[in-house]
């Protein structure tokens, strides 16, 4: 039996009253959700919250589950992303303070890899609202990978002005309301899962 088929069939024994079945499907599918919900709220307590709401979103809404539409994966790959983007979307000051962490890294370009679409088009919102030199530089540093030197190089700037440049653009994107204005708006849809 392929497992799609017997996470069908543990589904079915849930929907029966079997709290063993329940447990079965938790052990073989938590890492599976909690790694989602990790990359995408990148803290593991808030990856552990949201694994807890899947699974609990799991057993109170048995029967959204349609075997048409695809894989018992597929199906909670997109609960727990819906989740993980409300729990960000309740939590503004956990959102900004991520980014704060991302742009102040050491390292380059790979550290914004991890990032969903959607918290990258916030990220980019944002950019776009500080001054032209700072964006230059900021996107050129953690988008890019640049070095501090390669970016003075290209820009026809001083090293110091270039870091200088990056600090006041790390700090007037702390205070930028694209970021809140979303977070207030719910950034969209809540009924995606």
């Amino acid at each position: 039996m392929d497992q799609n088929q017997e996470s069908i069939e543990l589904l079915q024994n849930i929907l029966n009253g079997s709290r063993e079945a329940f447990d079965l499907f938790y052990e073989k599918h938590y890492s599976f959700v909690y790694n989602i919900a990790l990359h995408i709220v990148g803290d593991h307590k808030e990856a552990e919250d949201v694994s807890h709401d899947v699974f609990l979103e799991v057993f109170q809404k048995i029967r959204q589950y349609n075997s048409s539409k695809g894989s018992v994966r597929a199906w909670l790959a997109i609960k727990t992303k819906s989740r993980s983007l409300d729990r960000l979307r309740k939590n503004k000051p956990f959102l900004i303070n991520r980014l704060e962490d991302i742009l102040t890294k050491k390292e380059k370009g790979a550290d914004l890899q991890f990032l969903s679409e959607l918290q990258k088009s916030i990220i980019i919102e944002a950019l776009n609202h500080l001054p032209d030199e700072q964006r230059e530089a900021l996107i050129r540093s953690y988008f890019q990978g640049e070095t501090h030197k390669e970016i003075a190089d290209s820009m026809e700037k001083p090293l110091g002005s270039i870091k200088s440049l990056i600090r006041y653009g790390i700090n007037n994107l702390r205070k930028q309301k694209p970021l809140i204005r979303w977070m207030e708006s719910s950034g969209g849809d809540n009924n995606n899962g």
